[in-house]
């Protein structure tokens, strides 16, 4: 199965839909009048569905289990066909569309296998996804936007050529794959005037983003969020709990960092983890959510 530990849960809703046509006018009056042989089809069809909702992941290899916490099957009616809708929600990683398609499939197949008795001539068509709500989908249009960013690497060893950095190069892959671009990558010591520095540099210079990792542990010389918090206008508590979060899911020792966000301006400034783990995972905790700062940021400028 594809690998979703990355994501995190939001609300997931889907409606799928099936079509059964029937041969004989006849047929839909047994329907409604709930003279068909095998039992009221409607209502049988519709359990099947709410089990089948519930057992996708079963029957389908690559599909997650996951909770399914709504389900609502409904009908229309007409002269010689029945239309299946089925609505799932779930909160979650991942969609529930499969189990939308699935659920309207199998309350079809349970109507068929109903009125082949008195109806021969009954066919399934148009099994198909009809709305898709959550997830990256809604946050697409977030991703429309022409933003820049600043990674700034703080780490004494690196900046002393010690190590290698590892942590700024994935923040500077995971923005890119989202569009964004990083016209400034740069390594610097843990030296608090010099975050500033640097910091109101990018500021003045127009950039959307800056995103520094590194600095925000314990030891004396991690002293990024010390830089930060002084000269932040607006902190950001929302984007560091989610971080924390987020990260407390995957490690205990999350709780143990430090990091910061805020807004200089119209500038994004945060302080991530240092580590490589810590860096990825505060990214996808936050992103591509976190560019809805900017569309909220234009509408107020246009109000």
């Amino acid at each position: 199965m594809v690998n979703i530990t990355p994501k995190s849960n939001t609300l997931r809703k889907s409606i799928a839909q099936a079509i059964v046509k029937v041969s004989l006018p006849e047929t839909i009056h047994a329907i409604h009048n709930r003279t068909v042989p095998k039992g009221d089809v409607l209502e049988c069809a519709r359990v099947a569905g709410l089990f089948a909702a519930k057992r996708t992941a079963d029957m389908i290899p690559d599909c997650h289990p996951l909770p399914v916490e709504f389900t609502a099957v409904s009908y229309e009616v007409g002269e010689m066909a029945v239309t299946i809708f089925v609505e799932i929600h779930t909160i979650y990683k991942t969609g529930v569309e499969v189990e939308a398609m699935h659920a309207a499939s199998v309350v079809a197949l349970t109507m068929y296998d109903m009125l082949k008795p008195i109806d021969k001539g009954v066919t399934i068509e148009q099994i198909k996804l009809v709305e898709k709500k959550g997830g990256k989908t809604d946050r697409k249009k977030d991703q429309d936007q022409s933003l820049s960013a600043a990674v700034i690497v703080c780490s004494d060893s690196i900046s002393a050529g010690k190590k290698e950095d590892r942590a700024g190069l994935v923040i500077k892959e995971k923005l890119e794959k989202l569009g964004v671009e990083v016209p400034v990558y740069q390594i610097i010591p843990d030296e608090k005037d010099r975050i500033q520095e640097i910091c109101s540099l990018q500021v003045t210079g127009k950039m959307d983003m800056v995103i520094f990792t590194g600095g925000t542990g314990l030891s004396p010389r991690d002293v990024t969020p010390e830089a930060l918090e002084e000269i932040l206008e607006r902190r950001i508590p929302g984007i560091e709990e989610a971080i924390r979060s987020y990260g407390q899911q995957r490690t205990p020792y999350a709780m143990l960092s430090r990091s910061v966000a805020g807004l200089i301006g119209d500038t994004l400034v945060m302080g991530l983890p240092g580590s490589t783990n810590g860096a990825s995972e505060s990214m996808d905790a936050v992103f591509p959510a976190i560019l809805h700062i900017f569309k909220v940021m234009e509408g107020a400028r246009h109000d």
